[in-house]
């Protein structure tokens, strides 16, 4: 088995993919105009309109819903991502802290309200589970 991706759906698929571009700095390769995907090198964010549900089973997915999520990516340094992030995002949960595993986090809401997590492995032993 590979994990390949995690999908959002979303009422204003536009709008959410401008947001996931503009905060990954990864173009979307959009398939329709209820479907998008944004690749990176180990997994892949899809978002998809609320019209996708349908075809899955309907109401089997609600947007923005999510309580129990987050969303991680990993990056050079975070507290860039911080400062280039500072006047697009409207809620920042935690602003960069190192936390207790070694990681320095920053955690943000996206515009549907899902938690995204940035972080960089800080710690020699964080940094050695993340090599690649």
């Amino acid at each position: 088995m590979d994990f390949v991706s995690i999908r959002i759906i979303t009422g204003d698929i536009a709008r959410l993919v401008d947001f996931y571009e503009r905060a990954t700095g990864v173009r979307a390769d959009w398939s329709t105009e209820d479907f998008a995907e944004l690749r990176t090198a180990s997994a892949t964010l899809a978002i998809g309109s609320t019209r996708t549900v349908a075809l899955f089973a309907p109401g089997s997915a609600r947007p923005a819903d999510n309580n129990t999520v987050i969303i991680e990516f990993l990056v050079a340094d975070v507290d860039d991502v911080y400062r280039n992030l500072a006047d697009f995002v409207a809620d920042f949960v935690t602003e960069p802290t190192t936390m207790p595993w070694g990681n320095r986090s920053l955690l943000l809401r996206d515009p549907d309200g899902n938690l995204v997590n940035f972080f960089t492995p800080v710690t020699p032993a964080a940094i050695e589970k993340f090599a690649r």
